[in-house]
């Protein structure tokens, strides 16, 4: 199968779901690894991560033919490619901003580094010393947000702001260089073409997990 590429980036244009998909494989090669296993057939990766091996088969496609008949594939060969594709095979400079109760308990979780990402710096309109201990990174003034971003090559940003707050925040972010938000408040926000917004709505997740309880 031919791999696209969008000609303007030269990067592999994967479909949104595949790439969730590839996050999913890579935590399971991890597992694996972590227990001494080093090659894994496709239906036993495709069991772990849940999928139908064929559409396991049709998503590793991207990468192009490898892996050995009857052996399987390398798992550190696998999670190198992946984490290379994902761009998570190395450090990845974060800015949260909005640091609320749910903005402190992303500051405070560590396993953002083990993934590949670094929350660098926090932003809020109101600065004022942080209570909890487990919360290591400086929070800044709003002011300071595009000059940090541009000044430190931030390219993913969280976003944990009241929702009529959202979009004049996301505006000060695309200005400055990011290209990739993660986005908490419950609102549609307007973004460039080129600017990847991931919207996290919990309520939105537990009506979905209702529905399946239910049926």
């Amino acid at each position: 199968m031919p791999v696209k590429k969008n000609v303007k980036s030269q990067k592999v244009d994967i479909p949104r779901k595949t790439v969730y998909r590839l996050s999913i494989y890579l935590r399971c090669l991890q597992r694996l690894l972590e227990n001494g296993i080093k090659t894994v057939s496709s239906e036993a990766l495709a069991v772990a991560a849940g999928v139908k091996s064929p559409q396991l088969r049709k998503d590793l496609t991207y990468f192009g033919q490898f892996g050995t008949r009857g052996l399987g594939y390398d798992v550190d060969q696998l999670i190198q490619m992946i984490s290379n594709l994902l761009g998570t095979n190395h450090l990845q400079p974060v800015v949260l901003i909005g640091v609320g109760n749910l903005g402190r308990a992303l500051l405070s979780y560590r396993g953002f580094a083990k993934e590949g990402f670094g929350i660098i710096a926090a932003f809020d309109v109101v600065v004022k010393k942080q209570n909890d201990k487990r919360v290591k990174q400086d929070v800044y003034p709003m002011e300071k947000l595009k000059e940090f971003v541009s000044q430190n090559m931030v390219r993913m940003a969280i976003l944990c702001v009241p929702p009529e707050e959202a979009q004049e925040v996301v505006n000060d972010l695309v200005e400055a260089g990011v290209t990739g938000v993660m986005n908490f408040a419950p609102t549609v926000l307007q973004v460039p073409d080129e600017v990847t917004v991931n919207n996290v709505n919990l309520a939105i997740e537990l009506e979905n997990l209702s529905y399946f309880v239910g049926h």
